[in-house]
């Protein structure tokens, strides 16, 4: 049992109540998932010559007191990318000119404790082990901007509580992926992926469903055919949020097993496992709320 949570800002100005809002909703899963919690965001694009990368010191010697601007000046003095660095405990975000795969190649063979947690030109991703509030107060949840969001809140069900395990999982640049539920075939699905090229990096389902269905936009799908694919291929009980550029998309598989609640108005779209985590938000009594059917597709854009 997991706790999933998404919020989409329909209006600019309220951009910067991004995180304020967001945080009593990821509380509000705390009792389906006291294990570990994260949350990805999507801010303003960077410039299309630019990427950035989410980085976790946390498995490292250091940990929070991790040498970030060491690191930033290496990636200079060898790649020239105009690295700058803003750090919130053991998590720093990396701005450079480029592409992304040299920069993670420099940074896996300058210290391979760091982990990558997303890459893009929108998305920043914070997870970790410890109850929602915990994560949320250690990386400064309430104090983030942007157009929406994708949280979690893990009970550990199939494998081991680690903040690589965490949620959101990530694939490909400005993707995420967040579940709640459990999936019977994800070897399978590894198998699938696997001589197609694609890593996998933990033995969670949950990243086995993310790389599905990142590799199909790739492929050149879109999202809604995309999906329509996963129901095809994921078997299993599940809810699936995920986050993209401009986009938050939710499903449930047939049986519709597991809980989730919308909430849309003028101002937001707010998505949670149960409605105790919307049951603050603002304009919340003149709200349309409902629960998604089973194997039905519902995406909304910014």
């Amino acid at each position: 049992m997991c706790g999933i949570v998404g919020l989409l800002l329909k209006k600019p100005e309220l951009y910067s109540r991004l995180g304020e809002l967001m945080v009593p909703m990821l509380i509000g899963m705390h009792d389906r998932g006291p294990d570990s919690a994260g949350m990805a965001v999507f801010g303003q694009p960077l410039p299309e010559g630019q990427r950035k990368i989410s980085l976790y010191s946390g498995l490292t010697e250091a940990g929070a007191a991790y040498d970030w601007i060491g690191l930033a000046d290496a990636l200079n003095a060898e790649l020239k990318v105009n690295a700058q660095v803003q750090t919130r405990g053991n998590h720093a975000i990396f701005t450079f000119d480029g592409p992304a795969d040299p920069v993670k190649a420099f940074v896996h063979a300058f210290e391979g404790k760091l982990h990558i947690l997303s890459t893009g030109r929108r998305i920043d991703l914070y997870k970790d082990i410890g109850t929602p509030a915990q994560v949320a107060e250690r990386y400064g949840f309430s104090q983030l901007t942007g157009s929406h969001l994708v949280g979690h809140t893990r009970m550990a069900t199939e494998s081991a509580v680690t903040p690589d395990r965490a949620h959101p999982f990530t694939a490909g640049e400005d993707f995420c992926l967040v579940h709640n539920g459990s999936l019977s075939n994800p070897n399978g699905v590894r198998r699938m992926l696997e001589p197609r090229g694609i890593k996998f990096e933990t033995d969670n389902d949950t990243e086995a469903a993310c790389r599905f269905l990142e590799w199909r936009l790739r492929e050149g799908d879109d999202l809604h055919t995309a999906l329509q694919k996963a129901f095809e291929a994921l078997d299993g009980f599940y809810t699936f949020l995920m986050g993209t550029p401009t986009e938050l998309a939710l499903i449930r598989d047939p049986f519709a097993c597991k809980p989730a609640v919308v909430a849309e108005t003028d101002d937001y779209v707010a998505i949670a496992s149960e409605f105790r985590s919307l049951a603050h938000l603002p304009g919340i009594e003149h709200a349309t709320v409902f629960e998604p059917a089973p194997e039905e597709m519902y995406v909304w854009k910014i």
